[in-house]
């Protein structure tokens, strides 16, 4: 049995838990809707990065921002809301951060909110 990711909260058809609470307000906000349907197809909506794979490692940060047209500290906040709910994965390359949706969470997710 799997154990959900540390501070989240796992969640049942039944009964949605705090997690489903943490994605819910990651995704009233216009903007981090926007890098979600980014992130889906980031080879169609990014130009490519000196460091790291649009698709496998994710989409830097700096090209979220740009793309956005927002400061970098701006974006990052959005990031880390989208992180911490889990439906976006960050990871390291260098001194950038990277950035690609969690398939299986938005999924889990989708099926919380069908259930209820």
């Amino acid at each position: 049995m799997s154990r959900p990711a540390r501070g989240r909260v796992a969640e049942t058809d039944a009964e949605p838990g705090p997690g489903l609470l943490d994605a819910l307000r990651a995704l009233d906000n216009d903007r981090r809707l926007q890098i979600l349907l980014w992130l889906k197809e980031p080879a169609r909506h990014f130009r490519p990065q000196v460091d790291g794979d649009l698709e496998v490692d994710g989409v830097c940060g700096l090209l979220i921002a740009e793309k956005l047209g927002l400061s970098q500290p701006t974006v990052s906040e959005h990031m880390r809301l989208l992180v911490r709910s889990g439906l976006v994965r960050a990871k390291r390359i260098k001194q950038w951060t990277f950035y690609r949706r969690d398939a299986r969470r938005l999924a889990g997710v989708l099926r919380a909110l069908r259930a209820l």
